[in-house]
Order: C-alpha cells, then sequence, then structure tokens
C-alpha cells in the first residue's frame, strides 16, 4: 500500500475495529500532501462539458447549488470567501487521481466509487450532511474543520437543493491540515468547514440500497429471461360482470410468472454487469490510433497495456465483468484477465506466448478505447 495510508493501524484492524463502524483520523497519511491541482486547474476542468462540476455558496446557514458544466465567466467575481467548487469522479481526469484510488485496493474494487475534489475558500462548505456510504477525506493544500457526531437524528432541511440536516451538534472536531485523512463510516452526520483556501479529495464507495439491487435485478431478469407461450382461453364461457377480470385468466397468469426463476449464476451475472456498467456520464472514445490484429500482436509483445481510467473490469470464479459486458474464460486466459482485473495493467507477452482468446478480446477493447498501450 503506497504512504501507509493507515498509519500504524494494519488492514485487518482496520477492518475489524473501525471499518462502518466508528470514525477514525489518521495523522499524515501522505505526508504534507498537497494534491494535484491548482484553482486554475479545477476551474478549467468545471468548464468541459463532460465533467460533473458544482458551485456551492453559502450565506449564513443557507447553500445554493449551482450544476455544471460551467462558462468561464461564471466562475470569477465569486469572492474570497464563502464557496466552494467540487469536481466528481477526477480519477476519471487525471492519472495522479487514479493512482491514489488504487492506494484503497484493501477495499474490494466492486465497492470503490470515486474520488471528489473540493476546493473551498475561507468559510466554505456544503453544509451538515450525512452519506449513504464510507468516505476517506484526505486533506491537500490548506486548512479544513471537520465536525462529526454519531446520531439517529438524520432529518433534512425541506426545499432544498442540498440535503442538508435540520439540526447538527458536533461531537467531535478537528482541523486538519495537508495530507491528514479522516474516515467516516455511513450516516454519520458531518460539517466541513475551509479555514483556510482549501483542497480536500474525497474517496468515496458504492453501496446501492436495496430497491437499487432489487431494480437491477428486475432489470436485468427483464433483458434476460425468455419465456414461450401466449396467453390462450379456450374455455371462455360468457361472463355475467364483463368488467369482473375472470379468475381463468388470473390462474393462468400466476403460473406464467412462476416461471420466473433466478439462482446465483443469474445474481452474480446481475451484480458483475451492474457494478461494472459505466455511469451514464461516462463515454469512450475510439482508439486514438486504430490497430490491426496482427499489428496489435506485435506491439503487445513490445509494450504493456493498461485499462483506461474509466474501465471497470471486475471477476467471479471464471466469469468476468468490464463495462457491463460479461463473459467466461478459463486457462491461462483467465489467469491474465485477473491479474488485469487487479493490477489495471499486463506487462508485454511474447508472441508465442499470448493466449489467442484473449489477445482477441484485448484488441477489441483497444478499438473501443477501453484499455491503452503505454
Amino acid at each position: 500500500m503506497a504512504n501507509n495510508l493507515l498509519g500504524s493501524l494494519t488492514v485487518n484492524t482496520f477492518l475489524q475495529q473501525y471499518w462502518q463502524k466508528k470514525a477514525h483520523l489518521f495523522h499524515q497519511a501522505i505526508p504534507d500532501f498537497l494534491g494535484y491541482l491548482t484553482v486554475k486547474e479545477i476551474k478549467k476542468l468545471a468548464t468541459h462539458p463532460d465533467v460533473q462540476a458544482r458551485l456551492i455558496l453559502r450565506h449564513g446557514r443557507q447553500y445554493t447549488c449551482h450544476q455544471g458544466p460551467f462558462r468561464p465567466i461564471d466562475l470569477k467575481d465569486l469572492g474570497e470567501t464563502n464557496w466552494t467548487l467540487l469536481i466528481q469522479s477526477l480519477n476519471h481526469w487525471q492519472e495522479e487521481a487514479d493512482q491514489l484510488l488504487q492506494d484503497f485496493r484493501f477495499i474490494p474494487y466492486a465497492r470503490l466509487d470515486d474520488i471528489m475534489v473540493s476546493y473551498a475558500t475561507p468559510g466554505g462548505g456544503v453544509g451538515p450532511h450525512f452519506d449513504h456510504y464510507d468516505v476517506f477525506l484526505l486533506q491537500g493544500y490548506g486548512i479544513r474543520r471537520w465536525e462529526i457526531a454519531k446520531t439517529s437524528d438524520l432529518a433534512v432541511r425541506p426545499n432544498q437543493s442540498l440535503k442538508l440536516l435540520q439540526r447538527f451538534k458536533a461531537q467531535q472536531s478537528w482541523d486538519l491540515e495537508a495530507g491528514d485523512m479522516l474516515y467516516l463510516p455511513p450516516l454519520w452526520a458531518h460539517h466541513g468547514v475551509a479555514l483556510t483556501e482549501c483542497f480536500t479529495y474525497s474517496i468515496g464507495f458504492r453501496a446501492p440500497t436495496h430497491q437499487e439491487w432489487v431494480n437491477a435485478m428486475l432489470d436485468y431478469l427483464r433483458d434476460e429471461l425468455q419465456v414461450t407461450g401466449a396467453y390462450t382461453d379456450p374455455d371462455l364461457t360468457r361472463p355475467s360482470h364483463p368488467a369482473k377480470l375472470p379468475e381463468p385468466l388470473i390462474q393462468q397468469v400466476h403460473r406464467i410468472t412462476q416461471k420466473i426463476q433466478w439462482g446465483k449464476k443469474e445474481v452474480v451475472d446481475m451484480v458483475g454487469r451492474y457494478l461494472s456498467e459505466p455511469k451514464a456520464t461516462v463515454y469512450f472514445d475510439g482508439a486514438t490510433q486504430s490497430l490491426s490484429l496482427q499489428k496489435f500482436t506485435r506491439r503487445w509483445s513490445e509494450q504493456s497495456l493498461r485499462l483506461d481510467r474509466r474501465t471497470q473490469l471486475l471477476f467471479y470464479q471464471s466469469r468476468c465483468f468490464i463495462n457491463g459486458e460479461v463473459l467466461s474464460l478459463s486457462g491461462n486466459d483467465l489467469a491474465l484477465l485477473i491479474q488485469l482485473a487487479d493490477d489495471k495493467r499486463l506487462r508485454p507477452q511474447p508472441k508465442n506466448k499470448q493466449p489467442k482468446a484473449l489477445t482477441g478480446l484485448l484488441h477489441a477493447w483497444h478499438e473501443q478505447g477501453w484499455l491503452h498501450f503505454f
């Protein structure tokens, strides 16, 4: 693990005693970490049409949220205090941020979401709130005060563009400086306020609700389940009430719907596809330089491959999931793909050791922009 993020804690100790249980402050998780962006650079990112950006202005206890992308003029004359600029999925746009995300691989990739970066002027913040997911708050340049509370009072203010807590009473407070990191489990109330101009990098995790999992399963069954036959009623009789649902119709539809069945294989495929599916805001451009399979093979014998920062590759036993697609592999093909999934890259392979099936897949993914040579 780069930079010994957890300090004196081992991974097992952190997972057993803190993960989803209680908050913890890591002093100098990355000593004197200043981050990867300047004010000029984060403002430029916020104007990109494909970047998810938000601008939050504070007026006393009131906060207003504006959605990007922004025009350069929107980010001028904001004043020197009480505003925050947020960029979601920084790891999709910056190599250093993507490498930082890999430092959290002691949590399964299936749970990792993204890195959000926040630039705030003194007094800036997003207000007291809570998240439904775990988060590490890594302080970059500047100082931010974090107040937190473990409370069951999670009522939010009505009619607000941001889901802010109606009542918040801090139980603990810290001033985080460059390189400090605060871990918060789900549903812990927290309020961060910039004491100086500062950057904060938030490493978030996926935690779908039960309803989202059920919806995902229903979507999967709708796409994958094939049921033959059509409704018939050859023994139809004249109804005494034409508006009444016929009992034979109800019984037949009940028998039809009993054909909807699934097992662990279907659940694995649904989960793998759902968690590897790119977000709606993610788009892939094709390869900057298209290669024939022969040229791809030759180049792979000389150069390494790495997944695009936006690509999610997961696996379960012999089932592999990439950007919402599923495939089955075995033998050396599977071993190399697992290596690619874990390490995000593959070293050069001599032509005579390149598995034919996997090489064809890698070539296709290269053409789609899902992976690249480096």
